[in-house]
């Protein structure tokens, strides 16, 4: 992955471009912000380090698990060749697509569901993308990550989970790394906190 690229197309996103009208005051902020319906936008910082550490090349075909604002998405979509970004909340989703499609992308493919079993039908995927964290490791999502693939993924419980990296080798084993602790909203479904 070109890093220069990345920083340079990071900087030029308008943040405020991705909140509703009363938090685009904010947006210059490092900090997650509510964007409705119980959901944030993480802190750009945190944003910029996940894409780096999820590291898509041009070739990649990433999913996306939690499009929320978007925000993520257009990093993602600059930096890869498609896009399969899945939302459980249609009304995000629909407007997190209106933002991007603005943008000019055309390499995202969009989808409101359970997040936490992947989209099957597109995969295996190069990089996988979680923005919501899970209680463990979901066994779907490393299912659909294809050999030589990585994963960045928030893993624990609500108050503090660590960032994983998750590489699989051509033979299929997995490596988990943890790269430091975050915080995000939980990854509804199977596996969520709250089941």
């Amino acid at each position: 992955m070109d890093h220069r690229e990345l920083e340079s197309y990071f900087r030029s996103l308008d943040r405020s471009f991705f909140l509703e009208d009363d938090m685009k005051s904010y947006a210059c902020l490092d900090q997650p912000l509510p964007i409705g319906h119980g959901q944030t936008i993480s802190q750009p910082s945190l944003v910029l380090e996940m894409t780096r550490l999820l590291s898509p090349e041009k070739d990649s075909r990433v999913l996306e698990i939690g499009t929320g604002s978007g925000f993520q998405t257009a990093l993602l979509a600059k930096m890869s060749a498609q896009v399969y970004t899945v939302e459980r909340i249609a009304e995000l989703m629909e407007k997190a697509k209106k933002r991007l499609e603005a943008l000019g992308f055309t390499n995202i493919f969009y989808k409101a569901g359970d997040g936490s079993m992947g989209w099957q039908e597109h995969a295996p995927f190069d990089r996988i993308m979680v923005t919501a964290a899970a209680g463990i490791l979901p066994d779907e999502l490393v299912g659909q990550l294809a050999p030589g693939g990585r994963m960045v993924i928030p893993v624990g419980p609500p108050s503090v989970q660590e960032l994983k990296l998750i590489t699989k080798s051509d033979d299929g084993s997995i490596h988990e790394e943890s790269m430091g602790l975050v915080r995000f909203v939980e990854l509804k479904g199977k596996y969520g906190w709250a089941e």
